[in-house]
């Protein structure tokens, strides 16, 4: 950023669709789709009004389900734009999930495409309360085009335009997603947003960058994220789907200074074969921010010694209640950590909710920063909070006497095998580092003499490899470097995992499987 960079009084599309019409606000890798600010700001406008046209006042709810396309941004901002509560729902959810997140938030407008044809037919007469339905990319019976709607509208702003906000789903790893509601902040459009300002702080975002987005838009993270870059004046380069080598191509093409990833890509880009690594350039990267599911330290390790210190982890949730950081300098001091708390006072309790010393494991929580609550679920809310000030993820961990976190596992995934408290995270990050592991889960099963005992099901890099031999192999590897309590005492093969293209493992649903017929779960 050179020293004449215009800084932006209130950070939204429209300052740069004045500044810099037509610098790129969004480009589809492998497409030939992309949109200028100018373009973005317009398009933000009409869809606003749109809104606003149907009816809808500021906090009123609209929902969307649609795949990565160039569409997604702009109605994100559209809705925001308008001053609403927006509510991106997984494309990859069940008919009877996105009946559910729609009702659940109060939708009423709903917009998919005919990528979600069969769920949008199926939820018409499941969701009464919606009053106006629309079709982005193609027709849908019973939905409007949304191209046409939007055509029909202008693109003015109004001056005192409030921003509107993201209520967004928790993915439904441990039961059904839960609506994050945040308190209506009523600041006026491209003022005062806080993962803006951390994106410029911390991970080099600025104007004229480029910012490659390879996850799902719908999740919290890539779309908070992306958001705030183009509010930055930074162009966003959205992946379709991710693809390991497609995401070192389009690292090159673009040459993207900033990216955000989840372990699992990371570990599917190591295990490209080192010719393929080393053909694409990826010098470009200022930041390669990865949160969302713990890192082992070896892939960790590998990535900074690839990419340079350029990684960077957060530990926060949709939940907004905290959020800790750690460069790639400070963990290389502190391995297998996720940083210091720059948002809310770090806590980590016992099972009595009593502060427990440095080095010693219990749930994670944060202190003053618990004003968020689960739409619709009062119970759910109350079980994530002790009194009015300490709230929680639901993680187990333990802080070291400089501060620094280093997180265990989710406690709904602890294992309990003959009174002994087991977290898989450690067995999966030793398998998972196994060149025959494409993907591990461990979970515990049934042991009528233990209670739980641990397995690991793996979907092996090449499913021909799968059976007693492979097992033994991989049970031995892991017991050479974990106690032989916390390694798995059996192994399964399945052609793949349940797992959400965020990174996230749907354990619940591996876990259903082998405590079928039963009356418990643990």
């Amino acid at each position: 950023m050179s020293d004449e960079t215009i800084l932006p009084d209130r950070e939204y599309p429209g300052f740069w669709a004045d500044q810099e019409p037509d610098r790129l606000a969004i480009v589809v890798h492998g497409s030939d789709k992309s949109m200028t600010f100018q373009e973005l700001h317009d398009e933000a406008a009409r869809i606003a009004n749109l809104f606003r046209s149907l009816g809808l006042s500021p906090e009123d709810h609209v929902a969307f389900c649609l795949e990565n396309r160039i569409e997604f941004l702009p109605l994100a901002w559209g809705a925001i734009y308008a001053g609403l509560t927006y509510t991106a729902i997984s494309s990859r959810l069940t008919t009877d999930e996105v009946a559910y997140i729609v009702n659940d938030c109060g939708a009423r407008v709903f917009i998919t495409s005919p990528y979600k044809a069969e769920a949008a037919a199926e939820i018409i007469s499941e969701t009464p309360n919606v009053e106006a339905r629309f079709s982005i990319g193609g027709e849908l019976l019973g939905h409007a085009p949304f191209e046409d709607a939007v055509a029909t509208q202008g693109a003015e702003v109004p001056e005192d335009a409030v921003e509107g906000q993201d209520m967004l789903y928790s993915s439904g790893t441990t039961g059904r997603p839960k609506g994050v509601k945040r308190a209506p902040t009523g600041a006026l459009l491209g003022m005062g947003d806080t993962i803006a300002a951390m994106v410029k702080l911390l991970f080099k975002g600025e104007p004229g960058g480029v910012y490659l987005s390879p996850a799902p838009l719908y999740h919290a993270a890539p779309l908070r994220f992306c958001l705030a870059y183009q509010r930055l004046g930074s162009t966003v380069v959205v992946m379709e789907k991710f693809d390991p080598e497609e995401s070192l191509a389009a690292i090159e093409e673009h040459k993207a200074t900033g990216s955000q990833w989840v372990p699992t890509m990371f570990v599917r880009m190591l295990k490209l074969p080192e010719e393929t690594r080393a053909k694409y350039d990826v010098s470009s990267l200022l930041s390669a921010i990865h949160a969302a599911a713990p890192c082992p330290v070896e892939v960790k390790r590998k990535m900074i010694d690839w990419w340079g210190p350029v990684i960077h982890e957060y530990y926060a949730g949709t939940e907004g209640n905290g959020f800790t950081y750690i460069g790639s300098e400070d963990w290389l001091e502190h391995p297998g950590s996720v940083g210091r708390s720059l948002v809310g006072e770090l806590v980590i309790v016992n099972d009595e909710g009593e502060e427990v010393a440095a080095g010693e494991e219990g749930g994670v929580y944060f202190r003053g920063t618990a004003g968020f609550e689960y739409h619709n679920d009062p119970e759910k809310t109350a079980g994530a909070k002790i009194g009015a000030d300490l709230s929680t993820l639901g993680d187990v961990g333990r802080l070291d006497e400089e501060g620094y976190l280093y997180l265990t596992d989710r406690k709904a995934y602890m294992i309990i095998s003959g009174g002994v408290n087991i977290y898989p995270q450690e067995a999966e990050n030793i398998l998972t580092m196994h060149p025959a592991v494409f993907d591990v889960a461990v979970i515990g099963v049934p042991n009528d003499d233990f209670g739980e005992e641990v397995k690991a099901i793996v979907q092996p890099e090449d499913m021909a490899t799968a059976g007693p031999e492979l097992e033994k192999e991989l049970i031995a590897f892991c017991r050479s470097q974990l106690a032989d309590v916390k390694c798995p005492r059996s192994v399964d093969f399945r052609e793949e995992l349940p797992r959400h293209p965020t990174g996230k493992l749907y354990k619940r649903l591996l876990k259903d499987e082998y405590w079928e017929g039963r009356e418990t779960r643990i």
